[in-house]
This record gives structure tokens, C-alpha cells and sequence, in this order.
């Protein structure tokens, strides 16, 4: 990905996967099979849950279909809307070891089911995250300096017209599953 190029995200929580299944058949959207994903993500150490991730680069090692990617992402205007580099790597356990020397440390793991569509420039994604429930991701890659709220706004627009009930979430699935696991601690 090229610099300049932010990938922009809003995320929800999903009541009924079925219904928004159905809203999104009506606009001609078709989800792909499910795939499974397990990803573990890293933070660069010095940085702790509870601290901003505005500027930060984090790592996320991603398993799916056999398949192994690296990414490192920095949040840019907030949590959703990040810079984003990503390329396959051929071992996962050699590519741990790398990330650990570059001064990451493991923080949560993620394992979700994903589904995904495309509808104009919008990646969409059904998700079933172990231990979270169902979310629906709109993405979008953006160039050029258009401010990530007012396209986190379009975004949120289109969510909202498909009349399913959803409750959005600012957070990542790694602050999500950290708070998650803190509750009641």
C-alpha cells in the first residue's frame, strides 16, 4: 500500500446477522463463504491498554486458509481509520519470533469466522468473533486528505439505511476482547 492510502472502518455490533443478511440481498450483496481467522495482535512495547493508539504502530500476525500475513497498522485520526501495511509471510512461528525482536508484544488473540462482500468501493465484513458475538465492518481505502469522520459519517449513513438494528463500536476487536476479558476483574 502506498503511503498516503488510509484504510477507514465503522464497525457494529450485530443483534440479528440474519436480518442484515436479508437488507443487504435487497442492494444485490452477496457474502463469500465463511473463513476462519486467527489473528494475534501486538503492541509496541511501552505502549499499554488504557493509552492512546493515535500515532502508535501495532502488529497483527493473521492464519487463514493456510495462509500467513503480517500488517502493521497506526492509527491515524482515531482507531478506525489507520495506515496500513500488509504482505504474506511464509512461516507464522519465524514471523512471531521477528516481531517479538522488533520490540512488539503479544496482546489478544482473535479468532473470528469472516464473511465478506463488496459492494462500489465498500469492503464488507460479517464477522463472528469468538467470545464477542456478530460485528459488521464497512471499510473503505481513502486517499488524499479527506477528514476519516466525515467518511466514517458517509459510512455510518449507509449502515443506518439498511434498517437493521446495530450498535456501533469506535473500538478495534483488540480493545474489545481486552475489555471483555477485564470485566468483573
Amino acid at each position: 500500500m502506498t503511503d498516503g492510502i488510509r484504510e477507514i472502518e465503522v464497525k457494529y455490533r450485530v443483534a440479528e446477522p440474519a436480518a442484515l443478511i436479508r437488507a443487504l440481498a435487497v442492494k444485490g450483496v452477496a457474502f463469500s463463504a465463511a473463513s476462519r481467522q486467527d489473528d494475534q495482535a501486538y503492541a509496541a512495547n511501552g505502549w499499554s491498554y488504557g493509552q492512546s493508539k493515535q500515532g502508535q504502530a501495532f502488529a497483527r500476525l493473521r492464519t487463514q486458509d493456510g495462509r500467513h500475513l503480517f500488517c502493521v497498522k497506526t492509527p491515524l485520526d482515531n482507531e478506525l481509520a489507520c495506515q496500513e501495511h500488509e504482505t504474506e509471510v511464509l512461516g507464522r512461528s519465524e514471523m512471531h519470533a521477528a516481531i517479538l525482536a522488533m520490540g512488539f508484544y503479544p496482546t489478544v488473540r482473535i479468532v473470528k469466522t469472516r464473511r465478506t462482500a463488496r459492494l462500489g468501493d465498500m469492503v464488507l465484513c460479517l464477522d463472528e468473533v469468538d467470545g464477542l458475538g456478530a460485528f459488521f465492518e464497512i471499510e473503505v481505502m481513502v486517499g488524499g486528505g479527506r477528514p476519516a469522520q466525515q467518511v466514517q459519517a458517509e459510512l455510518d449513513g449507509f449502515a443506518r439505511s439498511l434498517g437493521v438494528e446495530l450498535e456501533r463500536s469506535t473500538e478495534g476487536y483488540d480493545s474489545l476482547i481486552r475489555s471483555a476479558s477485564t470485566v468483573g476483574v
